[in-house]
Parts: C-alpha cells; structure tokens; sequence
C-alpha cells in the first residue's frame, strides 16, 4: 500500500503506518481543525510528466482536515503514484485538479474507506476554473488540458499544463513554509510564517512582518567617485524593516577630486538599485558633507543624486540616511 492515512478505523493503523505519517498537534486553523496542507522537506508530492496523458506524483507527507466532526487525517505516500486525465474535450479547455483525498465510510455515506492521489474532473467550457475541492481533499497540482488533446493528438504539454497549488503547514508552534497562496489568516496571536522574504507573525488580526536580518550590500561608484570620504568606509546600503514598513539603510561615504563639483552631475552610483532597494516616491534628505550639508534627491529610477553647493568640499557621508521605500 504506497498510500496511508492514520486514524481510517476500517483499514487499521499498523504500527509501520504510524511512523511513517506525521503525528502530532498540527498548526491550527479554527478551536477544532487545523491547517491542512504538505509537510515541507525535499521536495513532496512532486508532479513529473510520464506520457502523453500520464502524470506522476512523488512522494510526500501531508495533513488533511475532514469536517469539523471528522478531525484531521495523517497521510503519507510512500511511493509515486500514477494518474492518468481523460481526453480533452472536443471544443472547450478544462482544468483538472490532482488532491490527496481522504474517503471515510463513517462520513461519506456510500464511500469507501481509503486515502488516494487523484484526479476531480474539471468542467470544460470557455472560461473553464478548477474543481472545488470536497470535503477531506488537498489540492495538490491543477493542470490544464486543452480542448482537444488526447495521446494521438500529443497528449498535455506538462511544461505548461501544471500549475503548483502545494500549500504547506508546520507542527503547532513551527514556522509554516512558503508554498502555494499567502491570503489566509492566522490561527492564533503569536503564529508565524515565511513569506518567501522573512517572517511574519499573527497578530490576531493580520500578519506583521518582522524586522529581517539582512547583510549589507555594496554598490559600484560611477566614474569619479572614491569610497571612504571622510573615512566614513565604502558606500553599501541595507533593505530593513521599521514598524512593518520597508525602508532603506545607508552606510559609508564617497570623495571626488574637485571641490564643489561632485562628477556625473551628481550620481554616484554606476548603476541603479534593484527594485526592491528603489523608493516609491521620490524623497530627498539632508546628508553630511564637506564644508555644508548638502540634499541628496533619492530617485525612484534607483539612482541617488547629491544637488550641489558652492560651499561644498570634496566629500559626502550616507551614513545614517534612512528612507521609506512604500507609497
């Protein structure tokens, strides 16, 4: 059996079954369910073309939430299973969803007792949508099959076809990896999660993402400029986080040869920041230089710009130059 679920009452629980599911207070979703989903590690349930009209689905672990009355199940596939789709329909595209289903005889009046990987049908029409899900199912894979497509036809193009729908969930307290869909809600005050950037946490009422530990990253000075003016270290910036809000850090400062001319009419940097680093608005700060502080223009083409002084030296200082990078 490559399919097993804990706590199916027909099917027993053999002691095998029992280490090879994951058991345990799971992250919750409500006072009585928990957050259904994948257990992160490798890479579960992986999806691979293995013919025209066959798809393989690797192995994996996951959570999956009954009703409210029924609990959650364990479940683990111990080796790959294979599907295989119905032909496309003659003139309209469908889209099909592979889920991890649990069937229950206590509940599902008429079913088997049994956990298995496959295939709810689509409806085909012109502006097709994916199956909803019934009760006790996981959504794995959603895939795309074109009106008309068959094995003599060429079968699915598996490159395009699938679309990833693997959401995660961690053990209570865990952090719950990033994974297919980002706009649910926490289960409770103190949650976490990782966004695919850095964590944030559950406040009861929506996610606040905390301040991020991130490296310093040096920049490349446009014809001209020397790192190290006034022996402020070479010019780099951070990406941090201030009370959820991102902003951008600065540190080190540049010196050029002539006094108040600073060169490239004003732009020290040889190319623009990532978007990530750049403003959302174009904001302007005084900064420390030579002689006068003088306004540095923080352009939202990721360039910086320092606006000139006749009192103005040789040199500029960022350090402690910090701006919002929102709207």
């Amino acid at each position: 059996m490559t399919v097993r679920a804990g706590w199916l009452l027909a099917t027993g629980q053999t002691r095998e079954d029992t280490r090879v599911v994951p058991i345990g207070i799971m992250a919750p979703e409500a006072t009585l369910t928990t957050r259904d989903g994948v257990i992160a590690g490798g890479n579960p349930f992986a999806a691979t073309g293995t013919g025209a009209m066959r798809l393989q689905i690797g192995t994996g672990r996951a959570i999956v939430q009954g009703t409210t009355a029924q609990g959650v199940y364990p479940v683990a596939v111990t080796s790959p299973e294979t599907l295989t789709f119905t032909d496309g329909h003659a003139q309209y595209t469908r889209i099909d969803a592979v889920v991890l289903r649990v069937y229950d005889a206590q509940y599902d009046v008429g079913q088997q007792t049994t956990a298995v990987v496959e295939v709810l049908v689509g409806a085909a029409n012109a502006n097709p949508s994916a199956p909803s899900l019934p009760s006790g199912a996981v959504r794995l894979w959603d895939v795309t099959v074109p009106a008309g497509t068959s094995a003599g036809t060429g079968g699915i193009n598996w490159s395009s076809a699938l679309a990833d729908k693997r959401r995660f969930t961690a053990s209570y307290g865990g952090i719950i990896p990033r994974g297919y869909g980002l706009s649910f809600d926490g289960g409770y005050p103190g949650q976490y999660r990782d966004n695919g950037t850095g964590l944030e946490r559950w406040d009861g009422t929506d996610w606040q993402e905390l301040d991020p530990v991130i490296g310093w990253t040096a920049v490349t000075l446009a014809a001209g400029y020397t790192n190290g003016g006034n022996s402020q270290g070479s010019l780099r910036y951070r990406r941090i986080m201030i009370a959820g809000v991102p902003h951008l850090q600065w540190r080190g400062g540049v010196s050029w040869a002539t006094a108040a001319a600073p060169p490239n009419t004003g732009l020290p940097l040889a190319a623009p920041l990532p978007a990530s680093a750049r403003p959302a608005l174009h904001t302007s700060a005084s900064i420390a230089a030579g002689g006068v502080p003088i306004k540095v223009d923080c352009q939202t083409n990721g360039h910086l710009k320092f606006i000139g002084n006749p009192s103005l030296t040789t040199w500029a200082a960022l350090s402690g130059l910090i701006y919002p990078l929102d709207a």
